[in-house]
């Protein structure tokens, strides 16, 4: 029979291992750290450049939800490695799986596809992107920020989907008419054209251009100020104003990535 001294005083809880402890060191293409409640999530492959692939899509899609989880973040920085925030570019006409998915090989795609922005929304704490350089691969990442930062030699580009041959379903397709107005959202996923941070700028998708030097400081900088609030402002302030892009997801992400999947069946 237990009795009132079996329960854990709050000492034995301060002592028990923190969330993070547990999926810090998961993700082989996210490097964490966290301090003071900033949590910094650096997006990378082999130590470079981040090289978007199947394995970051499946990492990403669990990273966010873990980080959604875990209440001690209190504000995420997003920010890539090296000269580039996330490739490689894929040349019109030469995507490597186009046409060669079944129903049960894209299962597992579509599925991730359908939680990974959905999840990357739901983290209750502010999110800052720290974008280092060109974001040639799934730019909607950084973009969904609350507060978005890019290096003076960043630029946007979709290389993947309709110049690379595929239907883009997956959430670009929400993301880049929203940010950039429908005619020109339009124009970007179907041309294939490259945005500069200043471009990006003067349109609203990115707040500040900075050289690559002081990217990362004025990110951290942000997120300090960002602490002075409590932490039940922040956390509802980046609910509220997150509602309307997590509407959009649920009513058209799922939908999307079923018609870039059909695309991409086999034929024969």
């Amino acid at each position: 029979m237990s009795t009132p001294n079996d329960a854990p005083n709050m000492t034995q809880l301060d002592r028990a291992p923190s969330a993070f402890d547990t999926y810090r060191d998961r993700y082989r293409t996210i490097r964490m750290s966290r301090q003071d409640g900033i949590l910094e999530m650096h997006f990378h492959s082999d130590g470079g450049p981040l090289q978007w692939s199947l394995l970051a899509h499946n990492e990403f899609e669990d990273a966010f939800l873990q980080v959604g989880r875990d209440r001690e973040n209190d504000v995420v920085i997003m920010t890539g490695t090296g000269e580039a925030f996330s490739g490689p570019a894929i040349q019109p006409g030469s995507h490597p799986n186009r046409n060669i998915m079944t129903p049960e090989t894209y299962d597992p795609i579509y599925w991730e596809g359908k939680h990974l922005l959905p999840n990357l929304l739901a983290i209750e704490a502010p999110v800052i992107a720290a974008i280092n350089g060109p974001a040639v691969r799934h730019a909607e990442i950084p973009l969904l920020s609350d507060i978005v930062l890019a290096s003076e030699d960043t630029y946007f580009q979709d290389t993947a989907h309709f110049a690379g041959g595929m239907v883009p379903g997956d959430g670009m397709h929400i993301v880049m008419p929203l940010l950039m107005g429908m005619n020109r959202g339009r124009y970007f996923l179907y041309t294939g054209q490259k945005v500069s941070a200043v471009e990006a700028q003067s349109i609203g998708m990115v707040n500040e251009v900075l050289p690559s030097g002081q990217l990362l400081d004025r990110a951290r900088e942000l997120a300090r100020l960002l602490l002075l609030q409590p932490r039940l402002v922040r956390r509802y302030t980046r609910t509220v104003l997150t509602e309307e892009l997590r509407s959009r997801m649920h009513g058209l992400l799922g939908y999307g990535l079923a018609l870039e999947g059909v695309a991409r069946m086999k034929t024969n």
